[in-house]
């Protein structure tokens, strides 16, 4: 897929191959480290931070035991001022599953929650099914114990995550009022309180 790196929020980018290697869209979104998960994932550039999963793009592949440290590296990332570039080859199945990951574990809200948000800036993102499996088993089981990991190697979390999250929601507002079960009643919940802390009115919604 062409078009670009997406920004998902501060800090954080998600994109494919390709952008991995411009560096004009390196340079212009201040990206300092780069998370590359494909079958053969290697540094590129020598200014650059990189972290390498070795991964394929199928549904036996388990991509759980990579979780902790992408949101170690993303989080330590931001907490310098630096851009992370997730990608793999296309942009659409593994780093947008660990970009989901990420986004769990900094706000309050889940896999279908968070796929939403990524979806109204980056239409094509979607973890195969394998990953999908694994991101909800991650929700249910393992992602109270990772908020709670982050908090006590980090300390307090600086960003407003969970405003920016309801600031990528709110494009897709209306579908979310009238079919919240597309997204999860949560996310109707975060664009209500987007709107109430940045002053939009429900007139300006419907």
């Amino acid at each position: 897929m062409g078009n670009g790196m997406t920004k998902i929020i501060d800090g954080l980018y998600l994109g494919n191959y390709h952008d991995s290697k411009d560096r004009e869209q390196l340079s212009r979104n201040n990206i300092t480290h780069i998370v590359s998960i494909h079958d053969y994932p290697k540094p590129e550039l020598a200014d650059m931070k990189y972290l390498c999963l070795n991964a394929s793009d199928c549904s036996s592949q388990d991509l759980t035991r990579y979780f902790k440290d992408c949101v170690k590296f993303i989080h330590e990332c931001r907490l310098k001022g630096g851009g992370c570039l997730v990608h793999c080859m296309a942009g659409i199945s593994r780093s947008t599953t660990v970009v989901l990951v990420y986004l769990m574990t900094v706000t309050e809200l889940g896999f279908a929650d968070t796929l939403a948000a990524v979806r109204t800036v980056r239409t094509h993102a979607c973890p195969n099914c394998g990953f999908q499996e694994q991101l909800q088993h991650f929700e249910r089981y393992s992602l109270k114990d990772m908020r709670l990991w982050l908090r006590l190697e980090f300390g307090h979390n600086p960003f407003n995550d969970h405003i920016a999250v309801g600031a990528l929601l709110i494009s897709s507002a209306r579908a979310i009022r009238h079919d919240t079960s597309r997204v999860g009643t949560r996310s109707a919940s975060y664009v209500d309180t987007y709107t109430q802390r940045s002053g939009y009115s429900n007139s300006r919604l419907k």
